[in-house]
């Protein structure tokens, strides 16, 4: 035999040397919990090693990571459900703790890469990503709301703002808005294909966001859909976008494939919270090896084309990679 493929496995040397594709932590986006108070570090139940913070303690969680060489991190807020109502309108009240939050992270860390997540359900009452009217979701009218947080958020220091509500027209609709207020440098990471999964559960029970009835299959995708992708791909560009993601990553690997080779824009991939608890609750009971998972997991994402991940593994990561 003149081939001999395992001549390239022989050792770890020679295994390194062709290995196609590689994680770095440059590569990850670590999303965090914020909350309301001081002195808080609370453990999310259904996702271990994952916690929802104060800004106190949020900033030390900061610099530990950014000690592992984590630079970039998506905060997301966790409201009581005494400052939600239809309207989200403290999504875009000055004083609000997640926007000081934010301020303070910048002003604590300013060479940190801050993204924020823009969508309504974490402030409505209702747990929907829009304003709902005789139980169907307003598209043009919830805009409005979302270009308010929008400007709220980019001048609070946000250097990347996540629209991840799948609203028709918002991208286009927010660039608008942040360039006529001056904000022409703050990114847009659209969450372009964005699926009806039955993967975000930990991440609702994080913020106690699940709709208060019914589902989001009228604004989110069919997990059935692959063409569709490229419509909301084609949109996004056109509106403005400056990255475009896939959320969930690992049951779509195929739609960031379809997207890499498509778009000329950075690609970035959600490994969500569903996909990282099943690995931390089976590596709990001995089922399977947490490092090898996760890794494995990691570098199928890249390797179908994501640039990105977002990825509550990222600290793990960090860590394991030192």
């Amino acid at each position: 035999m003149n081939r001999r493929p395992r001549r390239n496995r022989k050792s770890e040397a020679v295994r390194n040397l062709v290995q196609e594709t590689k994680v770095g932590v440059e590569d990850l986006i670590f999303p965090l919990f914020l909350v309301e108070g001081a002195g808080k570090k609370i453990e999310v139940d259904s996702m271990p090693g994952i916690f929802r913070f104060s800004i106190d303690t949020m900033l030390h969680e900061i610099e530990s990571c950014l000690n592992l060489g984590i630079t970039t991190f998506d905060v997301f807020p966790a409201y009581p459900e005494s400052l939600k109502d239809p309207f989200a309108k403290e999504s875009y009240n000055p004083e609000t703790f997640y926007l000081k939050g934010l301020r303070e992270i910048k002003k604590q860390f300013p060479e940190v890469c801050l993204m924020s997540d823009v969508a309504m359900d974490p402030y409505s009452s209702d747990g929907h990503d829009g304003i709902i009217q005789n139980g169907k979701i307003l598209n043009d009218e919830t805009l409005e709301i979302l270009a308010k947080m929008s400007l709220a958020q980019a001048d609070a220091g946000v250097d990347i703002l996540g629209p991840s509500d799948m609203m028709d027209g918002r991208v286009g609709f927010i660039r608008e808005e942040l360039d006529q207020h001056g904000f022409t440098e703050v990114s847009i990471m659209s969450y372009t294909a964005k699926y009806a999964s039955a993967f975000y559960g930990p991440f609702r029970d994080a913020l106690d966001s699940a709709p208060k009835f019914g589902d989001k299959k009228t604004y989110q995708m069919d997990p059935s859909n692959v063409q569709e992708a490229l419509i909301e791909a084609d949109l996004d560009m056109e509106e403005g976008a400056d990255f475009l993601m896939v959320k969930p990553a690992l049951a779509y690997l195929d739609v960031i494939k379809l997207l890499k080779d498509n778009y000329p824009l950075p690609i970035a991939a959600y490994n969500v919270s569903g996909e990282y608890s099943m690995i931390k609750a089976s590596a709990a009971r001995g089922w399977i090896d947490e490092d090898r998972a996760m890794m494995e997991t990691l570098t199928a994402i890249k390797r179908a084309g994501a640039k990105i991940i977002l990825t509550y593994f990222a600290k793990d990561f960090a860590s394991l990679n030192r």
